[in-house]
């Protein structure tokens, strides 16, 4: 079965999740109409993870998760993350990074704290944030109505490239409340 390494490179590349070699098994004999031994799946995989470990290649079948999975190799990493940096920062609206920034200081927020900081609904930024991982539910505040709390997931670590949110740059006078009604009182001429 020569052609049997092609069919299940062709399986792990289109999977998402790792995929498991009685999956695997189980499309093979399906589509040759005919039982496809373990073993031959296994001789398979085999020849795939000796191909792809080449310099050839900036991939690679790696068999975690319970199965198998195409990986960029780690001297490729830096590249693609720059890229996928790039992307996503393309991505955000302004609105929404200055709605993220705001969860990211003061988390865990409401969005009613979100509004009064921006002086604007935040309901389409908070969506779009929350749709892409970078804020997460954090639960729900002891105040009326119970609102829910915003915060940064590990998503938004990965995204800024940090490991933790005291690496996160302070901005000056953050302490200073803005927007409040009445805050600052007019010099009289």
């Amino acid at each position: 079965m020569d052609f049997l390494p092609k069919h299940i490179e062709a399986l792990i590349f289109s999977s998402s999740n790792p995929l498991k070699i009685e999956d695997m098994q189980a499309c093979m004999s399906e589509m040759f109409d005919t039982e496809v031994p373990r073993k031959d799946i296994e001789q398979a995989i085999e020849i795939l993870l000796n191909k792809f470990s080449s310099d050839e290649f900036s991939m690679e079948i790696v068999n975690a998760g319970g199965g198998f999975l195409f990986l960029t190799k780690p001297a490729y990493q830096a590249s693609i993350g720059i890229l996928l940096k790039q992307k996503s920062k393309k991505r955000l609206s302004a609105s929404a990074l200055e709605t993220l920034s705001i969860i990211a200081y003061k988390q865990p927020v409401t969005k009613a704290n979100m509004e009064q900081i921006r002086g604007v609904n935040c309901d389409y930024a908070v969506k779009k944030l929350l749709e892409k991982g970078l804020v997460a539910i954090k639960g729900k505040s002891d105040g009326i109505g119970k609102p829910i709390l915003y915060g940064t997931s590990e998503k938004f670590l990965e995204y800024f490239g940090i490991n933790d949110l005291s690496e996160m740059p302070m901005p000056k006078d953050f302490a200073e409340e803005e927007n409040e009604i009445g805050g600052q009182e007019e010099n009289p001429s």
